[in-house]
C-alpha cells in the first residue's frame, strides 16, 4: 500500500489545490484549497426573501462570484490492483468523510415598493456555507513516476446557513508523490 504524500490539482467541484498523505496504510487525511461554484439560482433568491433588506424589498436578480473553499477530510483505503489484473501500478479505492468551508460572494439587485416601480437598489453579502462532505473514489499510482491520477464523487450537506441542504461534488485530479 501506499504511503506517500503528495500534492496536486483537483479540476471539478471545488477546483483546488490538494495536499494528501497516510496516517498507515489503510488511512490518509488530506487538505484542500480552492474555489467551488456557486449554488443554483432559486438558492440566493430563497436566501433574499428570507432575509430582505427591509420589508418591503422586492427581488429582481443576483450575481455570485466564486469565494473560497477549504476542506480537511480523512479516507480509508483498499488496494484493488490484483481484483483487476492490474500488473504496473497499484489501484487504491477509498471512502471517507471531512469537513468543508465555502464562500461566495452575492450582489443583490432589489426594488423598494412595487416591483418595478423604483429605481433598483443593490446590496453585498457573503453567503458562508459550512458543513460535512462525504466521498469516495479511486486513485491509480505509476511505478515508473512519481504521480498519481485520481477521480472522485461526493455530497457537501450544509450545517451553516441553509441547514440540510444537499451539493453533490466530484473531481479528477493529479499529484506529485514525494
Amino acid at each position: 500500500m501506499a504511503q506517500e504524500r503528495g500534492v496536486g490539482v483537483r479540476i471539478g467541484e471545488p477546483f483546488s489545490i490538494t495536499y494528501k498523505d497516510f496516517f498507515d496504510d489503510y488511512f490518509s487525511y488530506e487538505l484542500m484549497v480552492g474555489t467551488g461554484s456557486p449554488n443554483g439560482g432559486t438558492y440566493y433568491q430563497r436566501d433574499f426573501d428570507n432575509n430582505p433588506p427591509s420589508s418591503n424589498s422586492f427581488y429582481v436578480n443576483h450575481n455570485t462570484q466564486k469565494g473560497i473553499s477549504l476542506h480537511g477530510r480523512v479516507a480509508l483505503h483498499e488496494d484493488f490492483t490484483d481484483m483487476f489484473d492490474i500488473t504496473e501500478g497499484y489501484l487504491l479505492g477509498y471512502v471517507g468523510a471531512g469537513v468543508q468551508l465555502r464562500t461566495t460572494n452575492v450582489t443583490y439587485t432589489y426594488t423598494e415598493g412595487q416591483v418595478g416601480g423604483s429605481v433598483p437598489l443593490t446590496e453585498k453579502r457573503n453567503n458562508i456555507d459550512f458543513g460535512p462532505e462525504v466521498f469516495g473514489g479511486g486513485e491509480y499510482y505509476f511505478d515508473e513516476i512519481p504521480i498519481s491520477v485520481f477521480a472522485e464523487i461526493g455530497f457537501f450537506l450544509e450545517l451553516l446557513d441553509r441547514v440540510g441542504h444537499i451539493k453533490g461534488q466530484g473531481g479528477i485530479g493529479v499529484r506529485y508523490l514525494f
